[in-house]
């Protein structure tokens, strides 16, 4: 799985990464409340410690933790970019926009 950040999202998340600096970046794909796993929302959290389930991928920034059960809703080239106007992360991938409103939670 190869994960690329965008010039503005690390310039977005450098800030957040300085002042959480002994947190992970996680990847979630978010299921609560979705009812079927195949519904889920992925979303960016900081987070204390890597779950068991949790594989680091490099990047060209930051690593990040995704669920190796979870790998497969995921694409195997991912983008994360900053949209500044909707002050929100979109996740895409070479063939579709996975998340357009990614949100970033401090876990």
């Amino acid at each position: 799985m190869e994960i690329k950040w965008t010039d503005r999202a690390i310039k977005k998340i450098s800030g957040n990464v300085q002042e959480n600096s002994d947190k992970h970046i996680k990847l979630k794909y978010d299921t609560d409340g979705c009812g079927c796993v195949v519904s889920g929302v992925t979303a960016l959290w900081l987070i204390d410690e890597k779950d068991s389930d949790d594989l680091e991928i490099d990047t060209n920034a930051f690593p990040v933790l995704v669920e190796k059960s979870k790998m497969v809703f995921l694409d195997e080239k991912m983008t994360i970019d900053f949209n500044e106007t909707a002050n929100t992360y979109m996740l895409t991938c070479p063939s579709q926009i996975l998340n357009p409103r990614m949100s970033l939670t401090v876990k």
